[in-house]
């Protein structure tokens, strides 16, 4: 039996220093945990990662978190160790919750292992332990080793019940980024820029706050950002997720001197200042540019942009640089956001609402039509959607109705929401948030000849964001398709139909003999046995990518399906677009192997593509 995947982040390594006279230096490597090893990589943009060591989890001792006022001098400060033969290896996460989640699925793991009865709670370093100062590498720890504390324990299943919701993650002071109405009996009202008390985040979307009075209730979580003095989220200029290629293409835009943004890095934990600028180049002509300045951290916690001014948090930095240049090509003047100008979307109109009365609902015209049925343009007190007419004998109803509640929790900015249902009339109707230009493929066709490439490879990042959280979720697309995918009114793209086809009861849809079944995107192991699985998704991405760097076109466009079944069982695959470059075709290539096992996951194929996007 192949070895099943339980984890993948990409994370800081310390070296091991099994040598005296290695260095100690710090890695991004890409770790895997499976059922049977740890195993870690060095990605290469456009390469199939290089794997750097592997662990055999049968030879680890001890399993825990590193608790130490030591400076770290890599940009993930929440360190864990993995005690192994005679080694120690420090590995680095982004997060708490990172940490916690490869602490307790490693101690899961390791839990029948021969281990440590005490272990060494803070770093070897300079030739000793720092908590208890002995010189011995290998001497026992200091503190007692507990392999059941943090350990995984099995989630309870969700419910929507308010005395079942309250996890005390303690008190959280958070900020609202936007007002919020609210839409049920338990929500609270949120006003932007004001302070609120967190008291259960159990729900993924809504969590409980209370306010300066008192009130508590349910608010989306989307909606707020942790009160913090280098947490980013709540301001303006933040725009977490925009590549340097979408930062050129939204300054530009602007065309304003001054115009700015924050953005993370390709390294993470890092953040970078892009700046738009019309200053007279060395020939004393107008020289419109956008440059591109890395926030640098000193030793004792200082960030700066220009070394000679630093400050305490970068909130601070960049209010100074908004009214000095100081160093820079120009002040920052403009802010630049991508997506501020309307509130996120949230998983359901509200906390305890996922069934929508009829008499709320209004229909309008007709957005399309697909396996399901046709879909309109709707509005649900005064909140534009568009509404998935369920066309009789199309869907198992009762079988979708059980699992909406389900897909409803599934919240992502790079997935189309489900809202809701409404089953009280016939036919059926789903809910969806609204996406102002339409299905990808038909977006493609309409701007063929004008599209950049930076903005193609911004599309294929999009999309795969989107289905590495569907990974994480461990929930299966089954359907993945330039028309599954739908494109917003800033150009953002997004997974749409995630699961739909596990309810369609059209023997034409699921029979591989049917001009309906989606052979031309569908891995062997779906077509020869209807095996469906992340990989057989991953399968698909890789068709998504070669439409999109084909402008839309149709795969396999002069074959039969047949055709395209006997081609791939002769091991044939899809050229290469000329738009492509060769480094995105090879991830493609990947994602076409026969083997489901051989193909990356999604978590991997985003961060070789985010490293081309920063190339």
């Amino acid at each position: 039996m192949n070895p099943r995947v339980i984890l993948e982040d990409m994370l800081f390594k310390k070296s091991q220093q099994k040598r005296r006279t290695s260095p100690s230096n710090y890695k991004q490597r890409y770790f895997v945990l499976s059922t049977e090893d740890l195993t870690y990589f060095e990605c290469r943009p456009g390469k199939k990662p290089a794997m750097k060591g592997c662990i055999e989890l049968s030879r680890i001792k001890c399993v825990e978190m590193v608790y130490s006022e030591a400076l770290i001098p890599c940009s993930y400060k929440y360190p864990f160790q993995v005690a192994h033969d005679n080694y120690y290896l420090y590995i680095f996460a982004p997060d708490k919750d990172c940490r916690l989640r490869w602490v307790r699925a490693l101690k899961e793991e390791t839990k029948n292992n021969c281990l440590f009865s005490k272990y060494h709670p803070n770093f070897w370093a300079d030739g000793r332990w720092r908590c208890c100062q002995q010189n011995e590498k290998m001497a026992l720890g200091c503190a007692e080793y507990d392999p059941s504390k943090n350990a995984s324990k099995k989630p309870l299943p969700p419910t929507p019940e308010p005395q079942r919701r309250f996890s005390d993650p303690g008190e959280m002071v958070v900020v609202a980024l936007h007002d919020f109405i609210p839409q049920g009996d338990l929500d609270l009202r949120l006003h932007k820029d004001q302070e609120y008390i967190v008291t259960d985040t159990s729900d993924s979307n809504w969590w409980t706050v209370q306010d300066s009075n008192g009130n508590t209730g349910f608010v989306p979580c989307s909606y707020l950002a942790e009160k913090s003095p280098n947490n980013l989220e709540r301001f303006e200029w933040f725009n977490k997720d925009m590549t340097r290629a979408q930062s050129e293409q939204r300054l530009f835009k602007e065309d304003k001197e001054g115009a700015f943004t924050v953005r993370n890095s390709r390294q993470a934990g890092v953040y970078t200042v892009s700046v738009f600028t019309k200053a007279l180049g060395s020939n004393g002509q107008n020289n419109p540019r956008v440059k591109h300045y890395q926030i640098r951290e000193t030793d004792g916690g200082k960030y700066y942009l220009a070394e000679k001014y630093l400050f305490n948090t970068i909130p601070d930095l960049i209010h100074y640089h908004q009214h000095n240049a100081a160093g820079l090509i120009t002040r920052l003047r403009h802010p630049v956001s991508m997506s501020r100008h309307s509130a996120p979307r949230t998983a359901g109109f509200a906390s305890d609402k996922w069934e929508v009365d009829p008499a709320d609902l209004t229909l309008d015209v007709e957005l399309g039509s697909g396996q399901f049925g046709v879909v309109l343009l709707g509005c649900w007190r005064e909140i534009k959607v568009a509404v998935k007419m369920v066309r009789e004998g199309a869907m198992s109803e009762e079988d979708f109705k059980e699992e909406a509640q389900v897909m409803m929790k599934l919240s992502h900015s790079k997935l189309v929401q489900l809202y809701g249902v409404c089953t009280q009339r016939a036919p059926m109707c789903l809910l969806f948030e609204f996406m102002e230009h339409g299905c990808l493929s038909d977006y493609l066709r309409g701007n063929r000849g004008s599209l950049p490439r930076e903005t193609l490879l911004g599309m294929c990042l999009d999309v795969c964001e989107g289905m590495a959280y569907l990974e994480s979720a461990n929930f299966i697309h089954r359907d993945l398709a330039a028309r599954n995918c739908l494109v917003s009114e800033n150009h953002v793209v997004k997974v749409s139909d995630f699961g739909m086809t596990r309810f369609v009861l059209d023997d034409q849809y699921t029979s591989s003999l049917g001009s309906k079944f989606p052979v031309k995107w569908s891995a062997p192991e779906v077509i020869q046995y209807s095996k469906f699985s992340s990989k057989s998704d991953v399968w698909s991405f890789g068709v998504l990518m070669w439409e999109v760097y084909n402008e839309g076109r149709m795969p396999y466009e002069n074959r039969s399906n047949g055709e395209v079944m006997d081609a791939l069982t002769a091991g044939l695959r899809l050229l290469k677009p000329k738009l492509a470059p060769e480094a995105v075709y090879q991830l493609m290539d990947w994602s076409w192997k026969e083997k489901p096992e051989d193909r990356p996951s999604f978590n991997l194929l985003f961060h070789q593509l985010l490293a081309l996007a920063e190339l």
